[in-house]
């Protein structure tokens, strides 16, 4: 195990993570894994007014994609939606602190690619609910 890969960042994030758990009442629950690994995370958000009141992770897998899913919870709260849409991947891996290979980039990412997923699938509830057509 490389020092550079496995920093204090990353281990106290995957040792005490931030908000691992469940919330009673989310507005919205998406979980998804990494086939190649076996990394596994499940994101639960509490939507308030377009803006995230409590995020909340579960899941298994390498230090980097628990690690990273804690980073996100915590980055995440108290931001609107709008926010979130303009949050890429480039700033979630900066959010490591680390240097990932091509394939370790995947389990730093992993749960930032569920975070999107959940966003076009609240944007698109919202367009389908208020009769626009998302745009």
């Amino acid at each position: 195990m490389s020092d550079d890969l496995y920093d204090d960042h990353i281990l106290d994030h995957y040792e005490s993570p931030y908000h691992r758990g469940h919330l009673d009442m989310p507005t919205i629950v998406h979980e998804d894994e990494n086939p190649l690994c076996g990394d596994q995370v499940r994101l639960e958000l509490l939507i308030e007014n377009d803006r995230v009141r409590e995020a909340w992770f579960d899941g298994h897998g390498c230090a980097i994609s628990q690690a990273a899913a804690s980073i996100l919870m915590k980055e995440i709260e108290g931001k609107t939606l709008e926010e979130l849409r303009a949050f890429q991947a480039k700033d979630m891996l900066d959010k490591l602190k680390i240097r990932l290979t091509a394939s370790r980039q995947k389990c730093g990412l992993l749960s930032f690619k569920i975070l999107k997923t959940m966003i076009y699938t609240l944007d698109e509830r919202k367009g389908q609910g208020d009769g626009s057509d998302g745009a």
